[in-house]
């Protein structure tokens, strides 16, 4: 017997939901704080000023950070520490080429023993690792929705913690 409900692919539904302003953007990090785990991937998809570092503090905040977050566009990298877990949040949005990506060695900063959270991903190229979710942002007439999808088996088994 088949059912539709089995793929074989690891994309999941996307799970789409609204962002009216600052406040909820942060409560909806807080949300995926509590499903995140050591390992993931996570691209951040959207406009300048849509709201993807706002809701990486929110985040940090609920994982118990409780400095300030600033924006790593300059910096490349901002690096976050949470016991034995350490979170990195990048920004590529000044990368030109892919392989700037490769020569900054961030290669080694994926592994097993953290979060990577990305915004502007595409300007890496292929070169990053696959994203176990996708986080997607895009202004509406009544203020932001996201697009939440798993792209991985991993992604899949986090969003199922939702």
């Amino acid at each position: 017997m088949h059912s539709s409900f089995h793929s074989h692919s690891n994309k999941s539904q996307p799970l789409i939901l609204p962002l009216a302003d600052e406040t909820a953007t942060l409560a909806l990090g807080e949300k995926i704080a509590k499903i995140l785990r050591p390992g993931l991937v996570i691209f951040l998809r959207g406009d300048l000023g849509v709201g993807k570092t706002t809701l990486t503090r929110g985040i940090l905040r609920a994982m118990g950070h409780p400095g300030k977050v600033k924006s790593p566009t300059y910096n490349l990298v901002e690096i976050y520490k949470f016991s034995r877990l350490y979170l990195y949040h990048f920004d590529f949005y000044r990368f030109d080429d892919p392989l700037e990506w490769e020569e900054a060695g961030f290669r080694d900063y994926f592994n097993a023993d953290t979060i990577c959270i990305i915004e502007w991903p595409e300007k890496a190229g292929k070169l990053i690792p696959e994203a176990d979710i996708t986080i997607s942002f895009q202004f509406t007439q009544l203020g932001r929705e996201i697009c939440i999808q798993a792209g991985t088996e991993t992604g899949k088994q986090c969003l199922q913690h939702w």
